[in-house]
């Protein structure tokens, strides 16, 4: 237990979004995708995850680990079946927001949700590490408990608001890690991360990567970084991490495009040129491939989930 509690000493943890979300219409939405981790709690109704034929009950969570797409069904009854795209552009007429704190957990065809992200050594994100599907936790009375803290806090102007809002946030991260290891869920990715998030010239690449993502990731600087030999660095990345570095610098570019489209102004161009694309019709393209939407509609919205 000792290298779980090392990784969740080096993970930093930071609380993206809560919602308090009413299902209007029975939707199945297909490759439903954010960076960021997400936990929803059913108040009411129904929830479905494609492929997985467990019935969900009131009080059920449902995980789903950044860097995962999955098509979920929300509400009971025959669904709609709509894309991504479609159900980003449509949003308010298949979920409603709800903002009343006294609501929560009472009203019909609901659920509240957390976005979340939870990073070892502020590079890699953990779950997305261990390469696991979404899933479902059964009532699991804190976990439902921290999120409904969060949901009324968040809906609050209280002194303190952000530091409980962050405190209840890390909680989470725990009680799922904890679930994790004692269904002994996922033991082969797990051994595989508490193996890996040792070397310290991985963690040297990952962090040489998250500060240079517009400058040279060859494998020849990743080899310099880490000291190794260039034929032998994307052999030895692939075997601690099951990817080659290609694809997760990749990733990494896109996870920094979708916070700067979040938070800042910058035209498209210009976040493409920041985090390592020179080509912008060829940072479109790839964006599009990856998210499900175009770049654009990125911006239009806060978040992928929940915006």
């Amino acid at each position: 237990m000792e290298d779980y509690n090392k990784i969740i000493e080096s993970l930093g943890v930071k609380f993206a979004k809560a919602r308090h979300i009413r299902i209007l219409q029975t939707v199945r939405i297909k490759n439903v995708y954010d960076v960021e981790n997400t936990i929803l709690v059913l108040y009411d109704g129904d929830v479905k995850l494609a492929g997985n034929d467990e019935r969900v009950q009131p009080g059920d969570l449902l995980f789903i680990p950044g860097g995962k797409a999955a098509t979920i069904t929300y509400g009971a009854g025959e669904p709609k079946n709509i894309s991504f795209e479609e159900f980003m552009t449509r949003r308010e007429s298949y979920w409603e927001t709800l903002s009343d704190s006294s609501n929560v957990g009472r009203v019909p065809n609901s659920f509240g949700l957390i976005a979340f992200e939870a990073k070892v050594f502020d590079s890699v994100n953990f779950f997305t590490s261990l390469d696991i599907p979404p899933f479902f936790i059964k009532q699991h009375s804190k976990l439902g408990s921290l999120i409904h803290d969060i949901l009324k806090e968040d809906f609050s102007d209280e002194v303190g608001r952000g530091r409980v809002i962050r405190n209840k946030t890390e909680e989470i991260v725990i009680e799922i890690v904890r679930h994790i290891l004692k269904h002994r869920m996922f033991v082969e990715q797990l051994a595989t991360n508490s193996t890996y998030f040792k070397d310290p010239r991985l963690i040297d690449i990952f962090t040489y990567i998250k500060n240079s993502l517009a400058g040279d990731l060859s494998n020849k600087q990743l080899a310099n970084v880490a000291n190794v030999s260039e034929d032998y660095v994307g052999q030895y990345f692939k075997m601690l991490t099951g990817i080659n570095p290609q694809d997760y610098i990749e990733y990494q570019r896109m996870e920094a495009a979708v916070t700067l489209l979040r938070t800042s102004k910058k035209s498209i161009r210009a976040i493409g040129h920041e985090v390592g694309y020179k080509d912008t019709a060829y940072f479109c393209r790839r964006f599009k491939m990856m998210f499900g939407i175009p770049a654009g509609k990125m911006r239009r919205r806060e978040s992928l989930m929940i915006g």
